[in-house]
């Protein structure tokens, strides 16, 4: 009876651990898809720099080339610019929607492609660091910053000159299978403000990013022990 009562209770456990390490597994997954699709080292800070041997930058870029994030933002634009008829040429419809979803992942290619091959001949970084300073205006000050500042080998910023040529190249390479509404160098300069604009902005939600997620995992961890603690409980009662 011991053996069958143990069994019994030992299969629920394993059963039990093994969709814990599955979901822990699939957790990781999606927050190192995250951080590299906003282009971001982890949650490193910026005085923990280490410059990038080629091998890692090549890797960096191919796993951004396949980051499922940048199809499902993809996806979501196309289906902004869908309900906002935008451009208006394209018409409705399924085909209008693919049009569109292939013309923002080919904007996107073009730019994450031309900032690695700039940024791996002149040795710029443009991964995220958290700034590891205090105070809610220092670290925004920082973040916006680093929208178009980039590290050297030095560890030093200066301006991104990758970034700001994949932006652009993506902006006025697009321009050449958009329709006339959109194929004039002004919608193109438009576009380079708007994406330029986003990457600083987005640098707000890179540099406390890693804040929430600690919030959220203590969080869990804190109704995780108290669950622990009323399951011990009741035992002892029973």
């Amino acid at each position: 009876m011991f053996v069958l009562a143990f069994g019994a209770t030992a299969a629920p456990q394993t059963q039990n651990s093994i969709t814990a390490d599955t979901r822990t597994k699939a957790g990781e997954r999606t927050v190192n898809n995250l951080f590299n699709y906003l282009n971001m080292a982890g949650t490193e800070k910026a005085n923990e720099f280490q410059p990038l041997t080629q091998r890692q930058r090549t890797q960096i870029y191919l796993k951004t080339m396949i980051n499922p994030f940048g199809y499902i933002k993809a996806g979501l634009s196309a289906g902004i610019d869908q309900w906002n008829d935008n451009p208006e040429e394209w018409g409705q419809g399924a085909s209008a929607y693919g049009k569109r979803y292939a013309n923002i992942v080919g904007q996107y290619s073009i730019q994450r492609t031309v900032t690695f091959g700039l940024s791996s001949l002149l040795h710029e970084d443009n991964r995220y660091f958290n700034s590891g300073k205090s105070g809610f205006w220092p670290r925004t000050r920082y973040a916006l910053e680093s929208g178009i500042l980039a590290r050297h080998d030095n560890g030093r910023r200066y301006i991104s000159l990758s970034q700001l040529g994949g932006v652009a190249a993506g902006a006025f390479l697009s321009r050449t299978w958009l329709p006339p509404s959109q194929n004039s160098p002004g919608a193109a300069a438009v576009s380079f403000g708007i994406t330029m604009g986003g990457n600083i902005g987005f640098g707000v939600v890179k540099e406390f990013l890693p804040d929430l997620g600690r919030a959220v995992s203590n969080k869990r961890k804190r109704s995780s022990n108290a669950r622990s603690g009323e399951t011990r409980a009741d035992i002892r009662t029973k």
